[in-house]
């Protein structure tokens, strides 16, 4: 290619580009989705971007047209009615830097705000179209107390008029704001889906006019510039959407307060985050998104909006975490920095607060509190976290049903791999939790600010009574406390703009969440987590920093079992008196607020590392038995590379199965004896292991075995017990090795940015049981929360691919279906990203219709596909007659379905349901080199792309090209597109970001 057409080629590669960038509309505002999404498809109705008469507001009063507006050929409108009268709110409409509070397609100022609009005025503003930033220069035309007219332009060559118009009805207004836009760019597909959102942001926009105060603005009107932005300290140029935290607050409310309700509280907090920052209120009234972490000491339907409330605040988003759950405080504030890194939100307020020591004192009296209750159809815009239940039903059998006993059950088993006896561990805890209390001690806002011996800690007393072995009182969360805490993450820019300053900022390095296997009773090994490692280590990784250049640390410490797990986890040693495993003090002595602990440990991060800019701190939190895990990384010095919320996967062992019955011999792994609050025992709880590794848990009070789990006779962990007719009998003091898991029903491997998942029961033909479906459905589950998987492909071992459902496991009551993914762990909602099946041998039955869920199959010559389901007196109804029917020919369907044969690969390639056919042995290498091929490709043109070529058979004629255009255009405006167009213009590979 010569010199001149490289121009060429790169003059259009930039048109387009600008194209993208200036007809996109306003992605970015929740509002606005929820707007777009309620009514998608409106248009099509008649309002097809050629204009359409609004909804008719209350009342006799109506607004015409605007005079203009008939001059652009896509148009918007929206009205609305307010009780304040037309001149006051002409008035405020009129202060055009009130224009933030009420046009929701505001981004920033360019340059000035431009005050009270006069005709003839010119000013800049950038507009945010479609998730791109685009810049407006507007003409003012007229502006009064009957409204305001504005005429612009944008880039290549976009027109746009804007019209808010009031007019009086009775003792209040109607309020109509036109929106009109006329250019190259929007004479096409693209600029229809534009308008729909611009649509949208009308809706959103009049209705906020309507509410608005006609005094002045509450809301503060600093210019948040989309610039990059120079810290000062480092000289580093920083992306205008780094986030920083700004703003660290907490409060510790000692005495009892029957007015300070948990919002109470948390807006205290929040307020004292805005004075922390240097800035005050004002930094609050201007939070785009407030995120709250679930109260347990009182349940609010939509806590988020009740502190937005309570802090003056009108958020476009309000989100809290799960309602149960100690990992929600980290997970909020990884969410809070992705949104801030992605230009959704720029200034979020995370908080949660308990007031469960207030509450208490309240029932002691016989009294109720009188606190908010919201009504049944209050909710927040979003909920984050994973919710499920908590316990197997082995464990809730047996007495495991709370967190206390279930974390002494797991202590022992972290003893033994530490290779402590007894009573050496019980003075390791011991004073390893007297070492938390000396941090409390230091820490202002602790619940119990008193250092604690550890001889103290280990011995009952009435005032420590004991609670389940090995622990007192006082080695447990503390939850009866009045706590709060508040924090604010922002942009950078935003940070700037508020006059934030830069010795405050610190930095959200990178967070990352996963869990370990879900019921505790399944794990392979009670005492590890492989969750906390995986997210530990994609935090330092991306970070490119290792845990020796961590200097600080709070890990979730709600009992001493979880910290020393966690250390092991993250390589951390117990006992380093310059890195200290807490900064506050753990959930016994600085308090255990819920779910908000985390929080607490983040305030109080903050300020150490800002007195220690240079240095890294890492915090942990946790949910239910160190089942679900978020890990973040914080600085204040600028990270090397941008902010990430990771989701890694997990490299589980193989799960154990959790046996309701057992009798024979087994092997004693992990025990607890529970106390009742006159300190005697009131049972022996033990974890044990079967000869072919399979758990079942007992609970007995048996007095020979409650002796046993005390280690009145030496250490009970590997001896044998002989479990028959419902009682337990020592059979063995010889200390026997703990029998592994059984071998894994699946195996997952990576291969670049390609999953690998295998079906490994070849002894059955891969048949599918309850344990291989929940394994499967795991392994897709990771594989679709790793942005760093892009395509899945699934195969089977030992030459087949899979027989389908297991029969025999089915007859003993065993059927595979999962909670999730429903039949097989998979059929009932097949991943999002692309699933490639290899097929070596036969797909029968539930294999079959594995197959049939997957986007593309790829088939040794010799294999064979078929639901021979009929032969059974079954059916075929885990998607396979319904998906069949689908993608063949109706007599071929009919044929496999009501014969059972199978058919072979070609046959079924040349019908067009297999895609490739390789000689037998190639089924895998084959589809690898098709699931790179399409891994290579932008991420979000593959995933709407997929989406589409599922959903267009269901469109209507009439209908399809207008849907296709929804789907299609955030691909289209995507950072993506342009990184494609531009790599190819300058003759490079595109780097993909899959935004």
């Amino acid at each position: 290619m010569g010199t001149n057409e490289k121009k060429s080629v790169r003059r259009r590669a930039a048109r387009i580009v600008g194209t993208a960038s200036a007809v996109a509309g306003m992605a970015r505002n929740p509002d606005v989705r929820r707007a777009v999404l309620a009514a998608p498809f409106e248009r099509l109705t008649g309002r097809d971007g050629h204009g359409g008469e609004p909804d008719v507001a209350p009342g006799a009063v109506t607004i015409p047209a605007p005079v203009g507006i008939d001059d652009f050929g896509r148009r918007s409108t929206a009205t609305a009615s307010s009780p304040t009268s037309a001149d006051l709110l002409g008035e405020a409409l009129a202060d055009f830097d009130r224009a933030p509070e009420w046009f929701t397609l505001h981004s920033a100022w360019r340059g000035d705000p431009p005050g009270r609009l006069a005709e003839g005025d010119a000013f800049a503003q950038q507009l945010l179209l479609m998730d791109i930033p685009a810049e407006v220069r507007w003409t003012v035309v007229s502006a009064g107390a009957t409204g305001l007219v504005l005429r612009g332009t944008g880039p290549m060559g976009i027109v746009l008029g804007l019209w808010a118009t009031v007019v009086a009805d009775g003792a209040g207004s109607l309020v109509r704001v036109d929106v009109g836009a006329d250019g190259p760019p929007l004479r096409g597909p693209v600029g229809t889906t534009v308008m729909r959102s611009i649509d949208a942001a009308l809706r959103v926009s009049v209705d906020r006019i309507a509410a608005m105060d006609a005094g002045a603005s509450a809301r503060p009107q600093w210019t948040v510039r989309d610039e990059p932005v120079v810290h000062t300290a480092t000289g580093r140029v920083l992306d205008p959407r780094t986030p920083v935290v700004v703003g660290v607050g907490q409060v510790v409310q000692r005495e009892p307060d029957a007015a300070a309700d948990p919002v109470a509280l948390a807006a205290r907090a929040l307020r004292a985050a805005a004075a922390d920052s240097g800035v005050g209120d004002d930094l609050l009234r201007a939070a785009d998104a407030v995120y709250a972490i679930p109260s347990a000491s009182w349940t609010y339907r939509d806590q988020a909006a009740l502190v937005a409330e309570a802090v003056g605040a009108s958020p476009s988003e309000r989100v809290q975490s799960t309602p149960y759950g100690g990992d929600g405080s980290q997970l909020l504030v990884n969410e809070a920095a992705a949104a801030v890194a992605s230009g959704r939100s720029s200034i979020v307020l995370v908080a949660g607060a308990e007031a469960g020591s207030t509450l208490a004192a309240l029932q002691k009296d016989g009294r109720s509190p009188a606190w908010p209750v919201q009504e049944d159809g209050a909710a927040p815009d979003r909920v984050v976290g994973v919710d499920r239940v908590a316990n197997h039903e082995v464990e809730t059998a047996v007495g495991l049903g709370a967190p206390v006993f279930m974390y002494a059950l797991i202590e022992s088993a972290v003893r033994r791999r530490r290779g402590h006896d007894v009573p050496t561990h019980r003075r390791a805890v011991a004073e390893l939790w007297s070492r938390m209390s000396a941090i409390a001690a230091r820490n202002p806002y602790a619940w119990s600010p008193t250092e604690v011996g550890a001889d103290e800690l280990a011995t009952a007393t009435p005032a420590n009574r004991a609670i389940s072995e090995p622990y007192n009182k006082l080695l447990c969360a503390n939850l009866q406390v009045d706590l709060a805490s508040g924090l604010v993450v922002t942009s950078v820019a935003a940070a700037q703009a508020a006059g934030v300053p830069q010795d405050r900022w610190v930095f959200v390095l990178a967070g990352a969440s996963a869990h370990d296997e879900w019921f505790v009773s399944e794990r392979a090994d009670l005492s590890r987590s492989p969750a906390i490692r995986a997210a530990g280590r994609a935090v330092l990784d991306h970070a490119g920093l290792t845990i020796d250049q961590v200097a600080h640390v709070d890990l979730y410490s709600c009992f001493p079992s979880a910290v020393q797990i966690a250390a092991d986890a993250l390589d951390l040693p117990l006992d380093d008196p310059d890195r200290p495993l807490s900064v506050t003090g753990g959930l016994t002595f600085a308090g255990g607020p819920g779910n908000a602990y985390g929080s607490h440990a983040i305030a109080t991060m903050v300020p150490i590392l800002r007195a220690d800019p240079t240095s890294t701190g890492l915090s942990t939190s946790l949910g239910w038995y160190a089942t679900k895990h978020a890990v973040g990384l914080y600085s204040a010095t600028p990270p090397q590379v941008a902010y990430a919320h990771l989701r890694p996967t997990v490299d589980r062992p193989p799960a154990r199965r959790a046996l309701r019955t057992y009798e024979g011999d087994v092997v004693v792994e992990a025990v607890t004896v529970p106390y009742d609050r006159s300190g005697r025992p009131e049972a022996a709880v033990l974890s044990t292991l079967t000869p072919d590794g399979d758990r079942v848990l007992v609970r007995t009070d048996d007095a020979a075995i409650v002796a046993l789990a005390l280690a009145v006779d030496g250490d009970p962990i590997g001896r044998t017990v002989r479990l028959a007719a419902g009682a337990a009998t020592l059979v063995r003091r010889k200390v026997a090795a703990l029998p592994d898991p059984p071998r894994a029903p699946v195996r997952v491997e990576r291969d670049g940015a390609v999953a690998i998942v295998t079906l490994d029961r070849p002894e059955v033909r891969n048949a599918i049981d309850v344990r291989a479906a929940t394994a499967l459905e795991q392994a897709i589950d990771d594989a679709e929360a790793d942005d760093g998987v892009r395509v899945i492909v699934l195969t089977g071992a030992g030459g087949t691919f899979c027989a389908g459902m297991d029969l025999k496991a089915a007859a003993r009551g065993e059927i595979p279906v999962t909670e999730r993914r429903g039949p097989l762990g998979l059929t009932g909602r097949p991943p999002l990203k692309p699933l490639v099946v290899a097929v070596e041998g036969s797909a029968l039955a539930g294999g079959c219709e594995l197959a049939l869920a997957a986007d593309l199959v790829v088939a040794a010559d010799d294999a064979v596909f078929g639901v021979p389901e009929v032969r059974r007196g079954l059916l075929a109804a885990a998607g396979g007659v319904m998906r069949l029917r689908d993608r063949l020919p109706r007599n071929i369907a009919m044929e496999l379905t009501l014969t059972g044969d199978p058919m072979p690969s070609q046959r079924l390639a040349d019908l067009g349901l297999v895609n490739r056919v390789v000689p037998a042995g190639g089924a895998l290498a084959a589809a690898l080199e098709l699931a790179h091929r399409i891994s290579a490709n932008a991420p979000l043109s593959v995933s709407v792309g997929k989406q589409m070529v599922d959903a267009a058979p269901a469109w209507h004629p009439d209908e399809a090209f207008e849907r296709q255009s929804v789907m299609a255009s955030p691909v289209i405006l995507s950072d993506d597109a342009r990184e494609g167009v531009l790599a190819f213009a300058e003759g490079r590979d595109p780097v993909w970001t899959g935004r």
